[in-house]
């Protein structure tokens, strides 16, 4: 669905152009917004190399493992039907942990392994288990503490303080992880 609206913003953009006849203005915006794009990356993945890498050493150092633990009688109670010594407990709490950093990116890969050990736990493959709707939940939502891609993001274009976000980045991912899990549980219960 997201493709049919992107597609849509795209030829809507490209007719704009064409009809009012501003053809070197659409070529002018390619070129642009495509050099802007190359930028960004070239300037946003040196941080996030970091905090990826500082993600790795704490996974094989065992500090995720140990966040994990701390997290354990969190998560058992948020996953009741995940069996206590499964592997997608720490991988949700990686996953945790990386957002909890503002990193997206290094999140992924945790996210991606807590789905699939959630899916071989899972009885019915063909439908998501309420475990796996539950962790989607928390990592679309999930509470970030640091928001270090947005804060990297705002220094490259020169914030005044780019810092200034984290106490609004609480408040909101907060609120947001509260209503996400409220609302999957009373879904979870009335679905019973």
């Amino acid at each position: 669905m997201i493709n049919y609206i992107w597609g849509f913003l795209i030829i809507f953009g490209v007719l704009y152009f064409f009809l009012t006849g501003d053809i070197s203005g659409l070529n002018n915006e390619i070129m642009l917004n495509s050099q802007k794009a190359l930028k960004l990356i070239i300037d946003i993945t040196p941080s996030i190399v970091l905090w990826s890498g500082l993600m790795r050493i704490a996974e094989d150092s065992g500090l995720l493992n140990k966040f994990a633990r701390l997290l354990n009688p969190i998560l058992k109670r948020l996953f009741p039907t995940i069996k206590k010594d499964s592997a997608a407990l720490g991988y949700i709490s990686s996953n945790i942990a990386a957002n909890m950093l503002g990193l997206g990116s290094a999140a992924t890969p945790f996210g991606l392994k807590a789905m699939s050990k959630l899916q071989e736990e899972n009885d019915n493959k063909k439908e998501a288990s309420s475990a796996m709707i539950t962790f989607l939940v928390l990592n679309t939502a999930g509470v970030t503490l640091i928001p270090t891609t947005v804060i990297a993001m705002r220094t490259i274009y020169k914030s005044f303080n780019p810092s200034s976000i984290i106490i609004p980045s609480i408040i909101a991912t907060m609120m947001a992880s509260i209503a996400g899990l409220a609302l999957d549980c009373f879904i979870r219960r009335k679905s019973r």
